[in-house]
């Protein structure tokens, strides 16, 4: 099973669909609010180089956005 990270904020409406997405097909996924946990927020800056959300770390594969092809693809489903 991979290891999926998602880095959110509360009023994201990408951050939402993708988190639907995972819940629609089973996906276990951590959730990190980079609005009010800081050393997230940074963790996210260093692996995507970005401010912009979500990011959703996928095994290590950095994905910048709510990309559902690419997210179907890492994910094998």
């Amino acid at each position: 099973m991979s290891k999926v990270t998602i880095y959110t904020t509360p009023s994201c409406v990408f951050c939402k669909m993708a988190k639907a997405f995972f819940q629609a097909n089973k996906i276990d996924y951590a959730e990190k609010d980079v609005a009010t946990d800081l050393p997230a927020r940074q963790a996210m800056i260093e692996k995507s180089g970005q401010m912009g959300i979500p990011v959703i770390d996928v095994d290590g594969n950095i994905i910048i956005g709510f990309d559902k092809e690419r997210l179907t693809e890492l994910l094998y489903l």
